[in-house]
């Protein structure tokens, strides 16, 4: 079962790397990202009302959202910490590269999520597995030699050193959940709602600074829909996946690699609709990532 929440996670992200390259479009990313998770909180808000005031309706209908220690509380912030830092890196890359080029760097944060899941919690791959991430490698390698024919030079670009080190901290984040879900046995509802609600502490400390006191700035900002879908829609993906964490059974670095097959959406759907170039060359290394995660599922 795990396996199969896990792929409903995926699809989830892929519309949500949708609606966030069309959210990020001619806007600055900083409030974007603060509407985004502010409009996930907002959805949760009702969840948590309802598990203050009455909690035994909130745990019958499964959207009770726990009160925690404080020490706890320090543990989700650290969370919110890294991923947020990780989506302001990822939003700015975005903003300025295609996301045919984007969504298959991200996909090889799977390849740390592994080296990780070896190293501090000791899941051991076998031979299919270890196939299957260097395929996956393998590919992002190709899509940078692609990305030189739209004029990105994957050495010197600053927007792809920052997706490589948003890719590196989302890693991170990764195998920090494990931690968070199946050691301190936090809730998967209870975690997301706080890590909204710090998120976007974090990220209002941040626009006091550089957005809220400049004029132009704020009337430059439109407003879109998919701004609130992506944060509608990343909440679903990280419920499932969540759910998928609980069991204990579940291996990180396999759940880290099916969430990749949500790059069938971003390359082929998000390549038409938003017009890239290059789309059929992208195919083949699309095949070989495809093929990665195919070979650890078969495993």
């Amino acid at each position: 079962m795990w396996m199969y929440l896990g792929l409903l996670a995926a699809l989830f992200l892929g519309l949500h790397n949708l609606c966030k390259k069309h959210a990020v479009r001619g806007n600055e990313v900083f409030p974007v990202l603060l509407g985004t998770v502010g409009s996930g909180f907002t959805f949760l808000l009702p969840f948590y009302i309802a598990s203050v005031y009455f909690p035994e309706y909130a745990k019958s209908n499964a959207i009770y959202i726990h009160s925690m220690a404080w020490e706890l509380h320090g543990f989700i912030f650290i969370k919110s910490a890294i991923m947020a830092t990780s989506w302001i890196l990822a939003y700015q890359a975005l903003k300025h590269l295609p996301i045919t080029i984007v969504t298959p760097i991200r996909s090889a944060g799977p390849f740390f999520t592994f080296i990780g899941a070896i190293l501090i919690y000791q899941e051991r791959p076998n031979t299919l597995q270890w196939l299957g991430f260097f395929l996956i490698i393998f590919s992002v390698m190709l899509y940078s030699k692609i990305g030189k024919k739209e004029g990105i030079n994957f050495k010197k670009d600053k927007w792809i050193l920052a997706i490589i080190a948003a890719t590196f901290l989302g890693a991170s984040s990764g195998l920090y959940d494990k931690f968070l879900i199946q050691y301190l046995n936090i809730a998967p509802l209870t975690l997301i709602f706080w890590f909204c609600f710090y998120v976007i502490l974090i990220l209002l400390v941040i626009l006091s600074i550089t957005w809220f006191p400049y004029a132009e700035k704020r009337k430059a900002f439109k407003f879109r829909w998919s701004i609130p879908a992506v944060g509608i829609l990343l909440q679903a993906a990280d419920y499932f996946y969540f759910k998928a964490l609980q069991d204990p059974e579940a291996l990180i670095m396999l759940l880290s690699a099916i969430k990749r097959s949500q790059i069938l959406i971003a390359v082929l759907v998000g390549g038409v609709i938003f017009k890239e170039q290059n789309k059929r060359k992208k195919l083949v290394p699309l095949a070989g990532i495809m093929l990665g995660v195919f070979f650890i599922l078969y495993s």
